[in-house]
């Protein structure tokens, strides 16, 4: 008799719990069939593909990118180093718009940019490996200082943080930066 009282509890126990849980998932599943489109947009175009886009409008090597909301502003310098472009991606549909362009560039000044042996595309890659999440800023640091040049990359991870790295533009090598200007604790090395 004290078994069959058992089993009637866990069992009891069992459907009060299950049933929460079965009509949150039902919930879930049928929020996701009529979520917005805008909540769909969010997941759209990659960083590499961001990239490609703005290479194929203004051909030349990627000198910065950063996403601001539903736009990547994306900076191509030409590979004479002559000719600088400012351009925007739209994040959903991966179109490109030109927002200014000068041809009287002074190549001495990107001449390390020109010389690396690790594009933007790598730099972004190599440090959403060591930290994943989405690469969410890559720019050129020519080193000023007495500092090597670097790429620094921002990565934002899926709980919305944020780790900030330097990759060497030589080795693809990838080390956390000490000096975030984040607001989060993300740029501890890990």
């Amino acid at each position: 008799m004290k078994r069959n009282v058992f089993v009637s509890a866990a069992a009891s126990v069992v459907l009060l719990t299950a049933a929460p849980v079965a009509t949150a998932a039902t919930a879930t599943a049928d929020s996701a069939r009529t979520a917005p489109a805008s909540a769909a947009a969010r997941a759209d175009v990659s960083t590499e593909q961001v990239i490609a886009a703005a290479l194929k409008n203004y051909p030349g090597v990627v000198e910065s990118l950063d996403r601001d909301g539903n736009i990547w502003h994306v900076d191509v310098i030409t590979k004479d180093g002559k000719g600088h472009a400012e351009l925007e991606v739209d994040a959903a549909t991966g179109k490109v718009s030109r927002q200014n362009v000068d041809k009287d560039e002074n190549p001495g000044e990107h001449k390390g940019l020109l010389a690396a042996k690790i594009t933007a595309a790598q730099a972004a890659k190599a440090a959403v490996a060591a930290h994943p999440g989405t690469a969410w800023t890559v720019e050129w640091d020519s080193g000023d200082n007495g500092q090597s040049p670097y790429w620094h990359v921002e990565v934002k991870s899926s709980d919305g943080k944020t780790w900030n790295a330097s990759v060497d533009p030589t080795t693809g090598k990838v080390t956390a930066q000490s000096d975030s200007d984040s607001d989060s604790d993300s740029d501890e090395n890990s």
